[in-house]
């Protein structure tokens, strides 16, 4: 990552990062930018993700962070690792979430014929283990007044979007899990909320079939194009700063204003193109839309 300027956000406080697998992903870019700004960082994923991760560099890279073996769907995992935790570093200043994996949708399994059990797996992975997270963090007193809690959310928790299927329905969960928790927290000064971010490539994102349509859609559709991995760490810093006391329950947008567009001229052409070409249109597959006329 190119040097860039840093501006002591973090300075004295502690943190700990959930779900950091490689170079590629938000995690990994959030910790790592978290240790520039002056954060003492803690690690944390799946025994199998350390293993075959990089999560050894990244630890070397912030300082030596504590690697600490953790499933987030497991209740006792995420107990010990709050312990062991505060044993190590004390109570943290932040807790960011950046966990999420779909069964369903590695299979290609189409939504209106979901594995049940696979599909209550990407509930509790990628949204329950949020709430898993904050109340284990508070029940081991691992938290201290006026902390940030963070978590990593996209905007199919609230639009449609094909082949993002069951993966939707549990960003719904943890951003409710954000709210729900808002004014529980706010009696402490802790605030949580979660960022919709732009389509990503990461080895979780890249896995969704249609990803890079996506990611081109989002690119085409977005005033400022779509925000990277880096970036999101670099906003994501401001979240986990006091430059942010008052901000909690908020679900907020990071998509380069994608999520505020209804259209963009150059989709409004492309659009209008494939429906004057009919080899075109049948192509990709807008011949079999029948909208009401």
């Amino acid at each position: 990552m190119p040097e860039k300027a840093h501006y002591g956000l973090l300075k004295g406080k502690k943190g700990i990062v959930f779900g950091p697998l490689d170079e590629s992903s938000i995690g990994w870019q959030i910790a790592l930018h978290a240790y520039r700004e002056g954060a003492e960082i803690a690690l944390s994923n799946v025994a199998t993700a350390i293993r075959f991760g990089n999560l050894q560099e990244l630890s070397e890279l912030c300082g030596n962070a504590p690697i600490l073996v953790c499933d987030a769907s497991r209740n006792e995992d995420v107990e010990n690792t709050f312990r062991e935790l505060k044993e190590k570093m004390g109570p943290v200043d932040f807790i960011v979430h950046s966990i999420g994996m779909s069964q369903n949708i590695r299979k290609q399994v189409p939504y209106e014929e979901l594995n049940y059990e696979w599909f209550m797996r990407t509930l509790d992975v990628s949204g329950i283990s949020f709430h898993r997270l904050v109340a284990y963090a508070l029940k081991n007193e691992a938290i201290n007044d006026g902390g940030s809690i963070l978590a990593l959310s996209y905007i199919a928790s609230q639009r449609n979007y094909w082949t993002y299927s069951d993966m939707g329905d549990a960003k719904s969960l943890l951003e409710s899990i954000a709210r729900s928790f808002g004014p529980r927290l706010a009696t402490r000064g802790i605030r949580i909320n979660t960022i919709s971010q732009s389509p990503t490539y990461t080895k979780a994102g890249s896995g969704i079939p249609g990803f890079e349509k996506m990611y081109d859609y989002g690119e085409l559709m977005s005033p400022l194009g779509n925000a990277s991995a880096e970036e999101c760490a670099e906003y994501t810093m401001t979240l986990l700063s006091d430059l942010t006391r008052k901000v909690t329950m908020q679900n907020l947008f990071h998509d380069g204003g994608y999520s505020s567009m209804g259209a963009t001229i150059p989709m409004i052409k492309l659009a209008h193109e494939v429906l004057h070409d009919k080899e075109l249109a049948e192509r990709v597959g807008l011949d079999e839309r029948h909208p009401s006329r």
